[in-house]
């Protein structure tokens, strides 16, 4: 938004695919309502805040779907009994095909397809796709195309005068790293209390299913036991980017 708000990129419409209120981290949604939406707004940008419904019109969200009473289907990459990663649908749902919706109620089609640019820096090149997979869409990488990569991210919206976003995923994402789970348990222990309770609920579920237990670490453990306390200094890099290969969470 800031690289559009200079005139350095040609894009006027920003896409943020919210997985749902409660399942996004909370300190992303606090950005999205006091910085990224006004500093938008500011600058002549749209921007737009999209959510997954259901067939019945209702907002969606992945948490929700998780706790459902009588859901059988995780659909987040939990770790299984063997140490593999459980088959993820959380981000085609929520965001991939909650944006193609979005593109093609909006006029896009196989013949003019929309643009769809996702913010993978330089450093993340790996995660680029050449086939969106989506007919009426087409990939773009405007943070590779102009060679910005992490750091010069961070700059370039500290001298627009912002504050650096957080990481933007769910707060159960099974994609954390563990010292991701530990900083969440030092610093947002009723967050990572829900989590050791949504992971606890998950597998008494799969034992009534007569399933194996899964986890949201590689550990294979549960995560109360393979997190502790830890110091300050441990913590400062604690927010890493993890996992998630789909750049979708901003669009």
């Amino acid at each position: 938004m800031v690289l559009a708000a200079q005139g350095k990129i040609a894009y006027s419409i920003f896409l943020f695919c919210n997985v749902g209120q409660d399942a996004e981290n909370p300190d992303t949604l606090r950005y999205v309502n006091e910085v990224a939406r006004p500093y938008a707004h500011a600058h002549g940008l749209t921007f737009l805040e999209l959510q997954k419904r259901r067939r019945n019109g209702e907002l969606d969200s992945l948490y929700g779907r998780l706790t459902r009473p009588g859901s059988s289907s995780i659909g987040i990459p939990v770790r299984l009994e063997n140490g593999a990663p459980a088959k993820r649908a959380c981000t085609m749902d929520f965001k991939i095909r909650v944006v193609a919706s979005w593109t093609k109620q909006h006029g896009a089609t196989a013949e003019h397809p929309a643009t769809v640019g996702l913010g993978i820096s330089l450093d993340e090149w790996w995660r680029m796709r050449s086939e969106s997979g989506i007919a009426h869409e087409r990939l773009a990488y405007p943070l590779i195309d102009l060679r910005i990569d992490r750091a010069a991210c961070i700059e370039i919206i500290r001298q627009a005068g912002l504050p650096v976003p957080p990481k933007s995923s769910c707060w159960f994402c099974p994609y954390h790293s563990v010292r991701t789970w530990q900083a969440m348990r030092q610093q947002q222990p009723a967050l990572f209390a829900k989590a050791v309770a949504l992971e606890r609920m998950l597998n008494e579920k799969r034992t009534r299913q007569g399933r194996g237990p899964v986890w949201f670490t590689d550990k294979l453990k549960p995560l109360e036991q393979i997190t502790t306390d830890l110091t300050q200094e441990e913590l400062f890099e604690a927010w890493e980017m993890d996992g998630c290969e789909s750049g979708y969470c901003w669009v």
